[in-house]
Order: structure tokens, then C-alpha cells, then sequence
């Protein structure tokens, strides 16, 4: 079966999508929502693009109109959980274009989380007609330059759809990407909150899966999660599983500390999930002249000497957090965040085509 999943990340796939009324190009950002009061929820959209692995080969790439699926009761993704997904984004920007952010990226860690899932890997090319597909058919929905925090996300995922009742890597995997206009992630948007240290789980295990995306990894987050928010705490920090000591990340995204002495620090660990934003950040912080550290972070160590914390990732970009408690300890940082602050505003701008993107992170979607 690995060997099957290795052989076929090159096999082209068909880009013919189902007729579309009109131009695509004229229905951009026409939906009929209000784009002021987007959240990060769902919305229901024109459809999906997906493809069926099956017999060791990618079948043709097509759009879905339903937004439900038929599967086997004995699917292996509802027994064994043999799955992978990534988050990006994309904006209609001021020029009149349509960007997605850093898709190479996305595909890099998809790919390193398939290879680890044992899921078949889907080639760039896949990949981008894939998302391509997404963003044209669903091109009313991207919300308009002036909707101020919103967005385009893309959540490609992939999964076994075989089958089976014993346990081994699934004969046949859907891949998909399917798409929703957000708001801010937290409703307030660049603004401080409160977060907990979590202290009687852990996230993942040093040889496990942490730093891969599949669904477990956040399936296992929503008790403590559940527990840290009834305490009012809208954000939980793991740390290691071995000795409760190291710095790992929150919930869904990494942290950044900006210290005393005015450097970036980020922590460095194999069951972490690399973040693409905190990865863009850094080198946005090189370019400006902080100084960058991704090591082992001790927390009770070095806390006191961060001045700024935030939570960074694809949805929230950069959340400041305000305070961080761990039992009856409060450590209180810099609500205002400036530091973070003009590394988010720079970030953001690139991202939506207010600024020239040097990095090429950036990729125009032709709507045509």
C-alpha cells in the first residue's frame, strides 16, 4: 500500500469543472451576504472541487454541487482516522486580481503530513488546479477589498473513503477542496485576550502526529478546550508532554514571544504543527532587523522576559494575548502588541496586494 501511495504524485488530472451561469470574473464578490458580519463559521458556497483515488491512480478533478457526501458506513476515516487537511486563504485584492497565500507552502505540509498518514500524495499541479477550481466556481463569495478582515478560506483535505473493517491504510481516498467566506477568527479581531496554561493534557506525544494536520490532533483538544473557556480563558498553551516544561503551542496555533531585548522568539519541536504564518512572520521579522530565535522555549524560565505573546496562525494570523495563567500564577504582557501589531499589518497587507510581495508568496488566480 505505501508503495501504491508513492508511485502516483504525478498522474495530471482533468480540469474540466461543471458550466458556470455567466462570467466568473463579473460574479466576483456579488453573493448576496453581508460581508461586515462574516464570521468564522460556515456559509453555504456553490460547491467543491474533489477527485477519487482508487486502484493506485487520481481520477479526474471535478466540482460538487452538494455539499454532502455519500460514503460507506465502514469508510476508514470513521473508524481510523486516516486523514490530512490544510487552511489557506484568498482575497480579491484592490487591483481587481484574486490572490491565494503561500499555496506552495500549504502543499509542502500536506504532502509531509500524507507521507506520515501513509495517504497517496496529491502533486502541486493537483494541488493548484484543485484550489484554482475552488476559487473560480465560487468566486461570488470571496468578499469584496472593502470587507476589512475578511477572507476566502480554502480547506483542501483528504482522507481514506475505503471500506474496511481491519486495520491498515485505506484502498481509496477522496481529495477535495472546499471553500467558505470568513471574518476575524476571534470576533474582536487584533485585540488582547486572555489565555490559560494547560496543564492536565497534552496536545501530542513526541513520536506522534503532532506535527502533522490531521483531525485527531484538534478532536483531542476539545475537552481541554471546553474546560479553559468555561474558566474564561478563550485560549489554552501546551506544553511538552514529557516534562511539562517546554513550550509547544496553543490550541491551533504557534506562540511568539517578543522579549525584553526586542527579539522573536518562537519554540522549536517535532510535535509541533509547523505554522506557514509564523514561518512568514519570521523572515518579515528578519527584514525589519528583529532578531529571530526558533528554539526550545522553558516557559517558567523565560516568561517573565516576554513582553509581548501572540498566537499565530492562518486563521487568526496574529492574535495578541494579553495574560497568561497557570495555576494561581498570572503573567500579564503588553496588551497593545506594537511590536506584533506592525509585523500583522505587514503581513496582511502583502497578503491582500496593499503592498508589493518581494517574497513571492502570493499567487494570482485567473478567474477566467
Amino acid at each position: 500500500i505505501l508503495a501504491q501511495a508513492n508511485c502516483v504524485c504525478h498522474v495530471q488530472a482533468s480540469t474540466t469543472a461543471s458550466s458556470c451561469t455567466g462570467s466568473m470574473a463579473q460574479q466576483l464578490s456579488s453573493a448576496s451576504l453581508d460581508w461586515s458580519k462574516l464570521s468564522f463559521d460556515v456559509t453555504e458556497t456553490a460547491g467543491r472541487a474533489e477527485m477519487v483515488w482508487k486502484d493506485g491512480v487520481w481520477g479526474p478533478l471535478t466540482f460538487e454541487r452538494d455539499p454532502y457526501l455519500r460514503l460507506h458506513m465502514f469508510a476508514n476515516v470513521l473508524h481510523y482516522g486516516q486523514e490530512a487537511f490544510e487552511g489557506l486563504k484568498a482575497f480579491h485584492c484592490p487591483d481587481g486580481q484574486v490572490r491565494i497565500f503561500n499555496d506552495g507552502a500549504n502543499h509542502e505540509r500536506m504532502t509531509r503530513s500524507c507521507r506520515r498518514m501513509m495517504i497517496p500524495f496529491v502533486d502541486y499541479e493537483m494541488f493548484t488546479a484543485a484550489v484554482d477550481m475552488a476559487i473560480r466556481n465560487n468566486s461570488a463569495y470571496i468578499p469584496p477589498p472593502d470587507a476589512s478582515g475578511a477572507s476566502l478560506y480554502l480547506r483542501p483535505v483528504i482522507f481514506g473513503s475505503g471500506p474496511q473493517v481491519s486495520l491498515h491504510p485505506s484502498k481509496e481516498f477522496i481529495f477535495m477542496v472546499m471553500v467558505v467566506p470568513v471574518g476575524p477568527y476571534f470576533k474582536d479581531g487584533f485585540k488582547a485576550i486572555p489565555g490559560e496554561v494547560i496543564s492536565d493534557f497534552d496536545r501530542a506525544a513526541p513520536q506522534g502526529v503532532g506535527a502533522c494536520k490531521c483531525a485527531g490532533n484538534y478532536a483531542a483538544d476539545m475537552m481541554p478546550a471546553s474546560e479553559h473557556k468555561k474558566r474564561g480563558f478563550p485560549i489554552g498553551l501546551y506544553l511538552d508532554a514529557v516534562e511539562k516544561r517546554y513550550v509547544e503551542e496553543f490550541n491551533g496555533a504557534n506562540l511568539i514571544a517578543i522579549t525584553r531585548s526586542g527579539k522573536y522568539v518562537t519554540p522549536a519541536s517535532p510535535s509541533i504543527l509547523a505554522s506557514i504564518t509564523n514561518a512568514c512572520l519570521m523572515q518579515i521579522a528578519k527584514d525589519q532587523g528583529i532578531e529571530v530565535e526558533n528554539r526550545r522555549m522553558d516557559f517558567k524560565a523565560e516568561v517573565e522576559d516576554w513582553t509581548e505573546v501572540g498566537a499565530v496562525g492562518t486563521a487568526a494570523v496574529v492574535c495578541p494575548i494579553k495574560s497568561l495563567t497557570q495555576g494561581g500564577i498570572t503573567w500579564n504582557f503588553d496588551e497593545e502588541a506594537k511590536v506584533l501589531e506592525s509585523l500583522f499589518l505587514r503581513l496582511t497587507r502583502i497578503q491582500r496586494g496593499e503592498e508589493p510581495d518581494k517574497y513571492g508568496w502570493a499567487r494570482v488566480v485567473a478567474l477566467e
